[in-house]
């Protein structure tokens, strides 16, 4: 009998074990659904590899939507910019030239050319005149009469060729040749606008209003395509991320309203079901008793009625489970 006695204490030390979650008072949050509040921080980085020339916020800084939060390098930009203002300022001068004609100069040319030629029609028809009257008077001979008309006949011409030619230099470009000078103002307007729509995301601003989380990169530091190099934390990212078993999953469809309470909130607080993850995971054991680890959860995401200051990423929460 005396032997059995240790063997009863034991198998009652036993039984007391296991059942001590049923026996003994449970603590606060003991059957909750465990989690924590998270963000979805917005992060901010350059479009293009570079180097940060200045970061204009620092951790924990109020910011506006529109604020300068880091510059760029952004003397090669600039250079593209004049490059491309350039080329646009030839291209507009070119289709300028081509709409108008010739220069006045050119033109100044062609008239003085017209009013040579005028005066050498004026000197021939001189010489013809006394060479008919001669000639009608058996004076000269028929040979310096045909020369005399001649004459004429090639002053007349030669005002008509530079007339015509001055009437060409006048017109405009053809329609083909006009065209294509539009066209080439067009792609020298978009290069411009390209290189100045570079040079102005150099300057990285603010999306949105939201306090600054952290700030990855310094001054002189080289940062990739889109790097983030600040974090902005915006109220309306919080979110809820708590962890149910299997049986719990089927209730939590999106909309469903869930209670929740933090050390350091005042209250009860509510968040709606947003998304519940379809692949189940391990419980995390930082968060966990020691009963509850190894067991099979899913990740659930809420979304936070109102606004809250005490509720910042990383804050234990305890969500009542749905009955």
């Amino acid at each position: 009998m005396k032997r059995l006695v240790p063997l009863v204490v034991i198998a009652l030390a036993i039984a007391a074990l296991l059942l001590r979650d049923r026996i003994l008072p449970q603590a606060p949050g003991q059957n909750a659904w465990l989690g924590a509040a998270d963000a979805r921080l917005t992060l901010v980085g350059p479009l293009s590899a570079g180097r940060i020339t200045s970061v204009k916020v620092v951790k924990g800084a109020q910011v506006q939507a529109g604020e300068t939060l880091f510059t760029m390098d952004d003397a090669s930009a600039r250079a593209q910019v004049a490059q491309a203002e350039a080329a646009l300022a030839a291209a507009q001068q070119s289709l300028k030239d081509m709409q108008s004609g010739r220069r006045p100069e050119e033109l100044a040319v062609i008239d003085q050319q017209l009013e040579q030629a005028k005066a050498n029609l004026v000197l021939a028809q001189d010489n013809y005149f006394r060479a008919d009257s001669l000639n009608n008077r058996g004076i000269t001979a028929q040979a310096q009469f045909d020369a005399a008309k001649n004459a004429v006949d090639v002053a007349q011409g030669r005002i008509a060729e530079l007339q015509a030619n001055k009437a060409v230099a006048e017109l405009p470009g053809r329609d083909a040749a006009l065209a294509a000078a539009q066209a080439q103002v067009k792609v020298a307007e978009a290069a411009r606008d390209q290189a100045q729509a570079h040079l102005a995301d150099l300057t990285v601003s603010a999306p949105v209003a939201a306090r600054v989380d952290d700030v990855f990169f310094a001054a002189g530091e080289v940062a990739g395509a889109g790097q983030p190099v600040v974090s902005l934390f915006t109220p309306e990212a919080l979110v809820l991320r708590f962890y149910v078993p299997e049986p719990a999953r089927a209730k939590l469809a999106a909309g469903t309203q869930v209670h929740f309470h933090c050390d350091s909130c005042a209250g009860d607080l509510t968040a709606q079901v947003s998304h519940v993850f379809a692949a189940p995971e391990y419980t995390p054991p930082v968060i966990y008793s020691e009963n509850a680890r190894g067991k099979l959860v899913y990740q659930v995401e809420a979304r936070i009625d109102g606004a809250h200051a005490e509720l910042q990423p990383g804050l234990p929460v305890q969500v009542e489970p749905l009955p």
